[in-house]
């Protein structure tokens, strides 16, 4: 459970017809990562995808917006893909040929209703107040246009032009009327935003209330053919079966897109690669119901491949993974510290948020966005840690309204200060031994032992030195091994000397390492503080609402801000003052292969 466990080599021979159906298969259990075996190169049945791959993009650009979005389904595959995927362009672009006019007429109907209901509401809010455009822009020396001009940029009307600013859908425009030159050069402020001028349309020159009119006549008509036209694409979709070959294409794309080498002959291909599955039962199973003619199997991995590695954790341990990820994959020879998390993460978070109260809601929060937000999960345990802690303080909704079972915190800053001192000193000096462990898997114990040992030796006697003076002996003790283990290791007397400047560095690193736990006890004491603030806050006024409504916008701002500060406090003391002493994060991460266009 300390240690990343690698994942497991599989070997699947598939007839290569059936290849992407396979591939599909396994991508959809989110357990396979593919890796091909050096020799291996990509098929030539691949390679010629790439051209047809690149023309059905073409063809999805151009016609995307037209495809049916129900009935996407894969065929069964049972044939050469570049044979599937010839086809598949064949009948998108017969379908195409039919479309093509339908669509002309749809973009037409479409652009003039979008027209229509942006005049009506230009209309609508000019009211009364709209002039007749026939009056105005009817004399074949003028004309009108619906310019988008938000107020803030509008230019100065031309000499012969009328403006007048409305809002529209939120957007700002200006009716303009005047001499067409001028309302060109109004035009082009529009088209620096890439946005476009709209003509009178056809039938609304004559007045503004009865163009209002024949807009409110005319949209439903419109409406009715886009429904008659999307009807007829949906038509000739099924006609020439247009949901599979789409599906088929894209499912071709996606292999293309994720297979860099695959080991192919006449009949068979073998796909290969690493899987999480411990046993692979759920790979067989998948191979099994997509139909897929295919032998799985489980060798040793080819020599020189480095297998990607896993958390090897239990359910309870996962939501603190993440501090481990923030940097990497612990290594074969390295410890994954998630389960020590468990412990040290939520008693860091409790001893500085140490409330019965605020306690509480931060665990329920993460506790109802815990499947929302796998990060909230963390906030489980750091609530229940901080009512734990909030007990020991006598603290409830900053209130103190229970005696404090172990301490008050601003009457006894100092105890409250040295506290998580010491148990920085116990997780650093765990960080010293883990490294050791390491050391020992590596097969490099002996050596661990006559250098780095020494250093938990000096850094536990100057420690304690603080409480006994004798201590300062042990501490000498070690480094006189620190610098002959290193003299010894390396053969040469001289070493010695450097061994020494590096142990007075790293003994300095360790002692300032250690008092960065301080900060610990000092957001204890600031938390504290500020719960005493709300309630000297409080006892300025005897209303009770008002009194009310200080302790909860109060514990509001505690619980929010702090939640933040702490968070980051937490991380911070974990990544760079415990896992420097042991996590160098030097391992292959396990990928999965993409899941397929079938299951997104």
């Amino acid at each position: 459970m300390i240690r990343p466990r690698p994942a497991r080599w599989f070997e699947a021979l598939v007839a290569r017809d059936d290849a992407t159906l396979a591939l599909e298969a396994l991508a959809a259990t989110g357990a396979i990562e593919l890796e091909a075996r050096p020799s291996a190169a990509l098929p030539a049945a691949l390679v010629e995808l790439r051209p047809l791959i690149a023309e059905f993009a073409e063809l999805a650009r151009a016609y995307r917006a037209y495809w049916p979005n129900e009935g996407i389904r894969p065929s069964s595959f049972p044939e050469a893909p570049a044979v599937v995927l010839k086809r598949d362009i064949a009948r998108i672009r017969s379908w195409a040929v039919q479309a093509e006019p339908v669509i002309r007429e749809l973009q037409a109907i479409e652009s003039e209703r979008g027209e229509l209901r942006l005049w009506q509401q230009a209309l609508a809010e000019l009211g009364q107040r709209a002039p007749g455009l026939e009056a105005l822009a009817g004399d074949g020396q003028r004309s009108a246009r619906l310019i988008p001009l938000p107020k803030r940029s509008l230019p100065a009307p031309p000499a012969h032009t009328l403006m007048r600013a409305i809002d529209v859908a939120g957007t700002g425009y200006v009716l303009a009327i005047g001499p067409p030159a001028e309302l060109d050069t109004l035009s082009q402020f529009a088209a620096a935003s890439q946005r476009t001028s709209l003509a009178v349309p056809h039938g609304l020159e004559d007045a503004t209330q009865a163009g209002a009119a024949r807009i409110a006549a005319r949209l439903p008509a419109l409406e009715l053919r886009c429904t008659e036209l999307r009807a007829t694409l949906e038509s000739l979709a099924d006609t020439h079966a247009l949901g599979t070959a789409i599906a088929d294409a894209r499912r071709l794309g996606w292999m293309v897109d994720n297979v860099r080498a695959l080991e192919s002959g006449d009949h068979f291909c073998m796909i290969t690669g690493w899987t999480s599955e411990a046993r692979g039962a759920r790979l067989a199973a998948a191979l099994e119901q997509c139909g897929a003619r295919a032998i799985l199997h489980f060798p040793r991995a080819p020599a020189g491949m480095l297998a990607p590695l896993l958390f090897a954790n239990p359910a309870w341990v996962r939501p603190f993974e993440v501090f481990a990820k923030a940097l990497g994959m612990p290594s074969r020879d390295e410890v994954d510290p998630s389960v020590l998390l468990v412990v040290t993460v939520p008693l860091l978070f409790g001893y500085m948020f140490g409330d019965v109260g605020q306690g509480l809601v931060i665990a329920i929060v993460g506790y109802l966005l815990r499947d929302r937000h796998p990060v909230a999960r963390l906030f489980i345990a750091g609530g229940l840690s901080a009512m734990a802690f909030g007990l020991l303080f006598g603290s409830v909704f900053s209130l103190h309204a229970i005696e404090p079972v172990w301490i008050d915190v601003l009457a006894r800053p100092l105890d409250v200060l040295v506290v998580p001192i010491v148990g920085g000193a116990l997780l650093l000096g765990c960080g010293l031994l883990l490294a050791g462990l390491e050391a020992h898997w590596r097969g490099e114990f002996i050596a661990w032992l006559a250098s780095d040992a020494a250093l938990v030796v000096v850094y536990f006697g100057l420690l304690g030195a603080f409480v006994s003076k004798p201590a300062l002996a042990v501490a000498a003790g070690g480094a006189v091994l620190f610098c002959t283990g290193h003299a010894l290791h390396t053969g040469r007397i001289s070493a010695a000397g450097s061994a020494l400047a590096e142990l007075v560095e790293r003994t300095l690193q360790l002692l300032i390492n250690t008092l960065s736990f301080a900060r610990v006890g000092a957001f204890a004491l600031a938390h504290a503080g500020l719960s005493s603030a709300i309630v000297a806050l409080m006892d300025a006024t005897s209303d009770v609402f008002t009194r009310t409504a200080v302790l909860v916008v109060g514990n509001v701002v505690v619980i929010v801000l702090e939640t933040l500060v702490v968070s980051i406090q937490t991380t911070r003391l974990v990544l760079f003052e415990f896992f420097t002493r042991f996590l160098r994060a030097t391992g292959r991460t396990f990928r999965p292969l993409p899941l397929p266009p079938s299951t997104t």
